[in-house]
């Protein structure tokens, strides 16, 4: 069954082409294709996929744990460094960082399947429920952390790890943050971003409190006088609107808003999605939400990006993925108007643009495209909403090497904060290794008081 009528509809498609279209983007690897794929690592000195991984983990050992029968033992090299490691094998651009690396490249211009690898080792951990860390003793100190993604799970965990008691403080219901909200359900079936979070707050010192929202809530100031260190790891929780005439329309929504309410649906079939569906931004979001609108029923899927396509922030393999899946990618238009019929979106007019000396401008000439959708994905940006005491740095929280901010006693890291790479891995290091700089803060801090007494 395919319902072609145009409008937003919801069931365009029949239960088993939901389940089909919606199953796992890259189905695990059995233990038999697990050895042969380890079989091909070099097992390299200074390797450089472990170089090209934003939390270093040692992937030719955990590959080599893999290739001799240990699985469990891989897990936990995997986990010693990137504690998201099963959400980051899923979603990771692996084809721009440690498989881009591979020295398989060269000669064989098919690097080893390090990701699938990574999903095979700590998914059996997950799935047997194996804990391999122990809280060290109680220090007495508490640390707050705002914000439940993979920055704040990360810092938490390392918090926990060291014996500090760790609340988190979460503005929605659930725990993930863009794990749980913003990627696509296809990357990540079967609620796993859920299971990861069970898994990592298994191992105890960790108490979530949710719909709790900084400025709303709670206050810096306030929980400075309850904690020893606050961690921010609040993400980007707001989004560019598109500020041409009629983008206020029926609609016309943000993409970010259409991922998130597809993750949450009891069902794949209670999401509307139209016949004509346009999507303007050129990013991984964008992607996510081109292919999402086809694999719900869509019948025309058109992404419209306002530069060309070597400039595209979505990865070429995600570019490819969304070809692959029916979605027309057209570059070099800007969106100037959405026009309406009877008050909902029924086309969207673009301006073709070009480089002139490195300046993109508008070429003066135009086209339309039918549309009865339109999903906005042209960037998030840092809700400052409570951070008025915090310096900003280019939109996002100013911090130094060690993940400190500009006042005393707080920290931050992930997309919210400078110097990452806007990445679910690069959050999970960015948390991990402001988890230790505030450690050794509240170590010196318990030595002082000692020397003191």
């Amino acid at each position: 069954m395919r319902t072609l009528e145009p409008g937003l509809k919801a069931g365009r498609l029949d239960a088993a082409e939901y389940q089909r279209n919606f199953s796992d983007l890259h189905p695990p690897l059995g233990d038999h294709e697990a050895l042969v794929a380890s079989d091909r690592c070099y097992f390299c000195y200074d390797a450089p996929c472990m170089q090209a991984c934003p939390t270093a983990i040692d992937i030719p050992m955990f590959i080599r744990q893999i290739s001799t029968g240990n699985p469990l033992g891989s897990a936990k090299t995997i986990f010693d460094q990137n504690i998201l490691g099963g959400m980051c094998a899923r979603v990771c651009p692996t084809e721009q960082l440690c498989e881009e690396a591979c020295v398989r490249n060269t000669a064989e211009e098919r690097p080893v399947e390090i990701g699938r690898l990574q999903r095979y080792a700590t998914d059996i951990a997950i799935d047997q429920g194996r804990q391999f860390y122990t809280p060290s003793p109680s220090s007495g100190r508490t640390v707050a952390v705002i914000g439940a993604g993979p920055a704040g799970l990360s810092a938490a965990h390392r918090l926990a790890l060291h014996g500090h008691l760790v609340t988190i403080y979460e503005a929605r219901e659930k725990a993930g943050g863009l794990n749980e909200y913003g990627i696509a359900a296809y990357k990540t079936p079967n609620d796993f971003a859920q299971t990861e979070v069970d898994y990592i707050l298994a191992l105890g010192n960790i108490d979530i409190r949710s719909g709790q929202m900084l400025g709303r809530d709670f206050t810096l100031a306030e929980l400075q006088v309850k904690h020893d260190a606050v961690f921010i790891g609040a993400g980007l929780g707001n989004v560019n609107t598109l500020n041409i005439p009629g983008a206020q329309i029926d609609g016309v929504m943000d993409a970010v808003e259409f991922i998130a309410h597809l993750r949450q649906a009891a069902s794949k079939a209670n999401v509307p999605v139209g016949r004509n569906v346009v999507v303007i931004g050129g990013g991984m979001t964008a992607i996510d939400a081109a292919v999402q609108a086809k694999l719900l029923g869509a019948e025309n899927v058109t992404i419209c990006y306002r530069r060309g396509k070597g400039h595209m922030n979505a990865s070429t393999f995600e570019q490819d993925l969304a070809a692959s899946k029916g979605v027309h990618i057209r570059h070099w238009l800007q969106p100037k108007e959405v026009s309406h019929q009877d008050g909902h979106v029924a086309a969207i007019t673009f301006e073709y643009t070009q480089l002139e000396d490195g300046i993109m401008k508008g070429t003066g000439q135009q086209t339309a495209i039918a549309s009865d959708q339109i999903l906005v994905a042209i960037g998030q940006k840092l809700d400052s909403y409570g951070l008025d005491d915090l310096k900003l740095d280019g939109g996002k929280i100013a911090i130094d090497d060690d993940g400190r901010t500009s006042v005393a006693g707080i920290w931050a890291g992930g997309d919210c904060a400078t110097g990452g790479q806007d990445l679910t891995v690069s959050a999970v290091a960015m948390g991990r290794d402001a988890a230790e700089s505030i450690n050794r803060s509240l170590a010196m801090q318990m030595a002082g008081a000692s020397a003191v007494a």
